[in-house]
């Protein structure tokens, strides 16, 4: 297990490279990675750039790329000079990505040259300094627009004044970050629509990282993919300063992870892990493993039989394996619940899966487990140092807020008193929202957020994510979402139309004739679930959603937008 006497991001970063030097750290999936040693060298040359052009202790520098190389770098030199990081989902709309540059008081952007559009034009004011990410160079000013460019040029003689009197003024260079110091401001991107600027001190990251390998080891051997956007807690976390503390290597891909992409990606790498979210291998089981386990009626019969159905899985398991490049030992899985059919193939399969849970706020994980250890329908267990607890759990079913305190938990909004004070309980727990079961043996069951329950007509909790995961099991159902209208509990679901063409041949109807087929399967969906589903939670109505879900970065749909 990795010593650490400093939880601050320098130290980790300066311990790995001091003993990893010559390993490979960052890499695309074709080129040729960069050691510790060479990456060492280029925070050092970017922290000078940065130092040049007035950028102090405490100052804000955002962030806004697609995953590469550089975003490790850029993020290791701001953090470790003492700057504080503000990563920027891509995924976010322009004039969300202006304001959180406008709220976090961003004095400089790191950007990548496919995103600069973004703001490289922009009308912000005062206008932050502009380094390529590509290169990790300033961007010159005749990118920008004639009148800009003179602002931008003053701007950072300005900088280079201001910085070289203060110098002068207090005789010191620039001092190394401390555990409690603010490292890092990330803009959720929730289901609400709200985004909020969660601060993270160097110790709330460094702490959690360190506190996860006591559940899943990590060593200078592993090879990771990186799926997710690094912009995430979550990814960056788990995926990026984990593998940083432990000598590991990270590969990013140049295009999203389709199949298409990903799949010769994993032969070239044969990783050892993968981050990724429910959807992205509920996919992959519904539109590859199922139609492979049941292509036709023999199959499809044989695979109701217990037996058979779980030799299916095994078999399936193993050419899962070979697909994901043959050496994986973690699959984990975060952001969201995982469908139960998905989860019991994986189960079944010995597949080497792995559920964690948490939040932006905590770091982000909260708990989570090693494949060896998986309970069915478990997160896995607390983080060691983390108190957590159920608030006032339901007495007969032991449903309750979860609730949590400890050193992974955020210091608070950025310039939101209000919300940081409501986040909190008197006695100094963080509330999650999310609603839970915690057993003796320190597991945490996930139920779903508490403000997705949904009230039934004689006062019973409706867990919308557990009716949702149940409606999902329908080989037909590729997304869903239950909500409350009017009274009665209502499902939209977005159809797999490659499945219903292959057994119903629905490609050849007329429009007509497909309306009313898909209507008709519509009541044989909801007459399936609700015989499987509680009395209280039967759905009146199910609607048909034309286009997939808009979603956040991790894959959650955006529920605001549909209720």
């Amino acid at each position: 297990m990795i010593e650490m006497k400093t939880y601050t991001l320098k130290a980790m970063i300066d311990n790995t490279i001091a003993k990893f030097p010559n390993r490979p750290a960052l890499s695309m999936v074709d080129e040729r990675p960069m050691t510790y040693a060479q990456m060492d060298e280029l925070i050092k040359q970017v922290q000078t750039m940065l130092h040049d052009h007035g950028i102090q202790n405490g100052d804000k520098v955002a962030i806004l790329s697609q995953n590469m190389p550089n975003w490790g770098v850029a993020y290791m030199a701001i953090t470790n000079m003492g700057a504080v990081v503000v990563p920027i989902l891509v995924d976010f709309h322009v004039n969300e990505i202006l304001q959180i540059i406008r709220h976090s008081s961003s004095k400089a952007v790191f950007v990548s040259e496919a995103q600069y559009d973004k703001v490289g034009y922009s009308d912000l004011d005062p206008f932050p300094l502009m380094f390529n990410l590509d290169t990790l160079r300033e961007i010159e000013a005749n990118l920008s627009k004639d009148k800009l460019a003179d602002y931008i040029r003053e701007r950072k003689a300005a900088f280079k004044r201001m910085r070289a009197k203060a110098m002068d003024a207090i005789g010191i260079s620039y001092k190394s970050p401390e555990e409690n110091d603010l490292a890092a401001i990330i803009y959720t991107s929730g289901t609400t629509g709200s985004s909020k600027g969660v601060m993270l001190s160097h110790k709330n990251l460094v702490k959690d990282a360190w506190l996860t390998l006591h559940i899943q080891p990590v060593d200078e051997n592993d090879r990771l993919i990186s799926v997710l956007p690094l912009s995430h807690t979550y990814e960056c976390t788990i995926g990026f300063l984990i593998p940083m503390m432990t000598g590991a290597c990270v590969y990013y891909l140049d295009k999203p992870p389709t199949a298409r992409i990903l799949v010769p990606a994993m032969q070239k790498i044969k990783p050892t892990m993968i981050l990724t979210v429910p959807l992205i291998i509920e996919k992959i089981f519904k539109l590859q493993v199922y139609p492979q386990l049941t292509r036709n009626l023999l199959m499809r019969e044989l695979y109701k039989l217990p037996v058979i159905h779980n030799a299916l899985h095994k078999i399936a398991g193993k050419k899962l394996m070979k697909t994901f490049g043959g050496a994986l030992h973690f699959f984990g899985i975060g952001g969201a619940l995982l469908s139960h059919d998905v989860e019991r193939f994986l189960y079944e399969a010995g597949f080497p899966y792995a559920i964690g849970y948490g939040l932006t706020e905590t770091s982000p994980l909260i708990a989570g487990s090693g494949p060896s250890v998986v309970k069915f329908r478990s997160t896995g267990v607390v983080l060691p140092e983390l108190d957590v607890r159920i608030d006032n759990p339901d007495p007969k079913t032991g449903v309750g807020e979860i609730q949590v305190k400890g050193p992974t938990v955020m210091m608070g909004y950025y310039k939101d008193k209000e919300r940081t004070q409501q986040a909190f309980t008197k006695d100094g727990y963080f509330k999650t929202g999310d609603l839970g079961v915690l057993t003796k043996k320190n597991y945490l069951y996930i139920k779903g957020r508490i403000k997705n329950v949904i009230i039934g007509a004689n006062g019973d909790n409706i867990y919308a994510e557990e009716v949702e995961a149940k409606l999902n099991e329908a080989e037909t159902v590729l997304e869903s979402m239950i909500y409350e209208s009017g009274g009665h509990i209502v499902a939209r679901v977005y159809l797999n139309y490659e499945i219903l063409d292959k057994a119903h041949n629905i490609g050849k109807m007329g429009n007509i004739q497909t309306q009313k087929f898909i209507e008709k399967h519509l009541l044989e969906l909801r007459t399936h679930l609700n015989a499987n589903v509680s009395s209280f939670a039967k759905v009146h109505k199910i609607i048909e959603q034309k286009e997939p879900f808009e979603k956040t970065p991790t894959q959650k749909i955006k529920r605001f937008l549909y209720q």
